[in-house]
């Protein structure tokens, strides 16, 4: 499947002088600056008729610039009827509520079942989009909010909004260990030294701020609310874990599950039953890619993480915190 892309503008006497993929990043700044200079070097632009490969090329006042270009299928994956909880949905986004054990992306392991390939079947225009117009993703195990880009343009605003930290993302998560109050966690996030399918807090890995609040305290547990400012792999669990309280059931950086001593035979079921990270991504905000209008979306925290709470909260009632 493919997509003509037509578009023609001319040179002002202001942008005489710049070079020709700034001019164009400018004309059209609803596609990115990488995939301009793919149309430029294919030969698809073109300055008064005539094809220009050389993107530093100088334009001139009056000339007429043109695009012929095409979008071709961005994905090898196969569109699969996959359930999604779509929360909102118009021409330009999608708003999904993703449910554990979805994986986001095919890889190593996963090469079908996963969101993407519920995205190409749902809307199948989406395949022109890279990445299948996911523009963020959820880890595994993680639920909660995600949203998806239906078109080129709209992708890449959200992309670029998301790197300016226009986008607010909220996230509900029941970690191990009582925290007195709220905080702020600004350490750097890479590849694990020595295990490569694990990240971690690295000296010289890339920067990574993570914002915390109580919303409440258990005997010894807490639940927290917490506020991206940047976006790493794993990000909440590492930053999490370095602090000394990783997510309840994070199988790859909490360990063994460690119910606390005096549990009842119910809350121990419950707890060595919960075999993910408690984590769920609550609130989602950002302004539309085509209207600008801020929108708002809330999911509800799912229902195995209801049930872990409440077997918290009774706990905590059982075994009242002595101060």
């Amino acid at each position: 499947m493919t997509l003509e892309i037509n578009l023609k503008s001319e040179i002002t006497a202001t942008q005489t002088g710049q070079r020709l993929d700034q001019t164009l990043a400018d004309l059209y700044p609803d596609y990115s600056r990488t995939r301009i200079k793919e149309w430029i070097q294919s030969g698809w632009v073109y300055i008064d008729g005539i094809a220009s490969t050389k993107p530093r090329e100088k334009v001139l006042e009056g000339q007429l610039i043109a695009v012929e270009a095409t979008l071709q299928e961005e994905t090898a994956a196969k569109a699969q009827a996959i359930d999604l909880d779509i929360v909102y949905e118009d021409d330009h986004i999608i708003v999904i509520n993703k449910q554990a054990g979805l994986v986001v992306h095919p890889g190593a392991g996963n090469q079908d079942g996963t969101l993407m390939n519920a995205l190409l079947h749902h809307s199948p225009g989406i395949e022109l989009v890279p990445r299948a117009g996911i523009v963020h993703r959820l880890d595994k195990d993680t639920t909660g909010l995600m949203v998806v880009a239906k078109t080129v343009e709209a992708q890449t605003h959200l992309v670029s909004a998301l790197q300016a930290r226009e986008i607010t993302r909220e996230y509900e998560a029941v970690v191990l260990g009582s925290i007195i109050s709220g905080g702020t966690i600004d350490e750097p996030i890479d590849r694990h030294p020595t295990k490569r399918t694990h990240m971690a807090v690295v000296h010289n890995g890339k920067p990574a701020m993570t914002h915390y609040r109580v919303a409440e305290k258990f005997r010894a547990h807490t639940r927290l609310r917490l506020r991206l400012e940047s976006g790493r792999t794993h990000q909440i669990r590492v930053h999490m874990a370095h602090i000394g309280h990783t997510l309840v059931g994070d199988p790859v950086y909490g360990g063994r599950p460690r119910p606390p001593k005096g549990v009842t035979p119910e809350f121990f079921e419950v707890y060595m039953g919960f075999k993910r990270q408690a984590l769920h991504a609550i609130r989602l905000e950002l302004a539309h890619p085509y209207t600008f209008e801020i929108m708002s979306w809330q999911a509800p925290v799912p229902e195995d993480m209801v049930t872990l709470t409440r077997a918290l909260r009774k706990d905590t009632e059982d075994n009242p915190i002595v101060v």
